[in-house]
């Protein structure tokens, strides 16, 4: 059956926002003389995909997780600050490409990012009108898989694909038994998927 709907991740499938968020968070972490740890972008790309509390946990492992939980409250303010006025870097040809989906299918988002992030991402870019609804575990406080199975059923769709570019991405398309396309431009290194893009207009070619 043909492909209705399609359920994008953000990070690493839409924008890469990776250089705006380690300056945000330098600014932070700038407030903690005794935190001796900087957050490079090979850090932060190591963990797109995670929700934000194992964020803290894998980059903070010797704070104590209430001072883990703590900071990264601060530091996912202060980014959001910065990206909602300066937004993050879109891949190619982005919004000329949703513009052509969004003539035939419904678009919408799944994240496992915090409240307020994809938010930053439509008033930076001006992109919220090609996209019906969206989800993330800052809300929710679940998984992306589960916050996928309220996309669906929310929008009551019958035949949505999940794009993203990570491992969890994936598992998190299995989880809501539909078909996975991978964005290999992205950040993660997925081994199994329905379909492989390597640019994002190339979704265009699959025929969904």
């Amino acid at each position: 059956m043909k492909i209705d709907s399609i359920i994008f991740d953000l990070d690493g499938t839409l924008w890469n926002s990776i250089e705006g968020v380690c300056g945000a968070w330098k600014t932070v972490l700038s407030q903690y003389p005794s935190i001796k740890k900087e957050i490079t972008p090979t850090d932060m790309e190591g963990c797109m995909g995670l929700q934000i509390v194992d964020i803290g946990k894998k980059l903070f492992p010797d704070l104590e997780e209430a001072f883990q939980i703590k900071l990264m409250k601060e530091c996912c303010s202060a980014e959001q600050v910065y990206l909602g006025e300066h937004g993050g870097s879109l891949f190619p040809k982005l919004e000329e490409t949703l513009k052509k989906l969004a003539e035939n299918h419904k678009l919408f988002i799944v994240s496992n990012c915090q409240d307020g992030y994809i938010q930053c991402f439509f008033k930076a870019h001006k992109l919220d009108k090609y996209f019906e609804d969206f989800e993330c575990s800052g809300v929710t406080g679940l998984p992306k898989g589960e916050n996928n199975k309220l996309i669906i059923k929310r929008n009551n769709l019958k035949n949505p694909v999940y794009v993203g570019d990570t491992i969890s991405d994936a598992e998190s398309a299995k989880i809501a038994k539909i078909p996975f396309v991978y964005a290999r431009y992205g950040f993660g290194d997925v081994g199994e998927y329905d379909y492989v893009i390597d640019s994002f207009e190339e979704i265009l070619n699959l025929g969904l």
